[in-house]
């Protein structure tokens, strides 16, 4: 039997320890799953791309377990009252191929999200910073305000958005929650001028930009998560080309990334090597940090880790039968006629 968390599911998982909580467990899921990152089958995620949108697969594995996850990416859905973002995912046991868990993934790609731009920050954004603008305040703004706010412990967030029912969405929400100070801004000019750290998280698929250089003040880091499939970027390329770059895994964020912009020679950083003590993260408070973020399907494998371990533990979500089981494994037909 396969276990099966849909979304109302999802929603009492997350709720058990509230969002902070969970993607404070999945900060830890994830760190762990990269500091092994030469025990896993790596690939790029397969992509199926048109004109409005793309449509992907992404795998990864360990000596354990199998998963993947399909996700989806169509900026125009929102005319039409859809989500851009969608997805679910998969988990497998190596070991015989059966399928552990079928999960909703699209609340998951938003905390996973989350909780990958606060492990990358832990390490490359100054210590003393307390201020993040936030550039794009659509469905991920939320998650990524909590995560900061809980983990990194940042107090000052400074919104802008070309919609401005978006910022009105997110202050919204996040009106009551303690310890987070929003500030409406009208211009990105305004949002960045008080920023340590920058996240863009803005969704048009197209070349754009969204961060100048003239903008970017020694000492910030940029957590530039809406750069995430061909021909679509948010930073200045000089941006690129005078920061310290950091990226999941280079063969995908040459393809998909802000790095798509720069020669195929271009130096990066991958975070696991950060992570392991490899490489350097942050070389001092004013040296200015990029972390090119796409989502690799590490942090999806981690997250399908973390909610198959909670919804066991908690007896969450249901169990379906997505596998046959006749009684003779070698007689597949008779189970059609004669299902146990």
């Amino acid at each position: 039997m396969t276990r099966f968390i849909d979304t109302h599911d999802m929603s009492k998982l997350v709720n058990l320890s509230g969002v902070a909580g969970f993607i404070r467990q999945l900060v830890d899921y994830i760190e762990y799953d990269f500091l092994r990152w030469g025990e896993f089958d790596k690939t790029p995620r397969v992509a199926s791309h048109s004109d409005i949108g793309v449509i992907e697969l992404m795998p990864a594995a360990d000596s354990a377990y199998y998963g993947f996850k399909y996700v989806n990416g169509h900026p125009q859905n929102t005319l039409h009252n859809q989500l851009t973002v969608m997805a679910f995912g998969a988990l497998a046991e190596i070991a015989t191929g059966y399928p552990l868990l079928l999960s909703e993934f699209t609340l998951a790609t938003a905390l996973r999200t989350a909780a990958t731009s606060v492990l990358a920050a832990k390490y490359l954004m100054r210590k003393n910073a307390r201020h993040m603008a936030v550039i794009g305040n659509g469905a991920q703004s939320e998650f990524q305000i909590i995560a900061f706010s809980e983990v990194l412990k940042l107090t000052d967030f400074w919104l802008y958005d070309v919609d401005d029912t978006a910022t009105e969405k997110l202050a919204a929400n996040l009106r009551d929650y303690a310890g987070i100070n929003l500030h409406f801004c009208r211009s990105v000019d305004e949002a960045v001028a008080q920023a340590d750290v920058i996240t863009t998280i803005t969704a048009d698929k197209t070349n754009a930009t969204i961060i100048s250089a003239a903008q970017v003040k020694p000492g910030m880091h940029l957590n530039a998560v809406g750069g995430d499939c061909p021909g679509k970027t948010e930073l200045e390329a000089r941006i690129l080309s005078e920061a310290d770059i950091f990226v999941e895994f280079t063969p995908q964020s040459r393809i998909e990334g802000e790095i798509q912009q720069m020669p195929d020679d271009f130096s990066v950083t991958e975070l696991w090597q950060v992570l392991r003590g490899e490489r350097p993260g942050r070389k001092s408070d004013t040296a200015v940090t990029v972390f090119d973020s796409v989502g690799f399907a590490i942090e999806d494998f981690s997250t399908l880790r973390l909610i198959n371990d909670m919804a066991r533990q908690h007896h969450i979500g249901s169990t379906v039968r997505l596998v046959p089981a006749p009684a003779n494994p070698r007689d597949l037909y008779r189970f059609l006629k004669h299902p146990e």
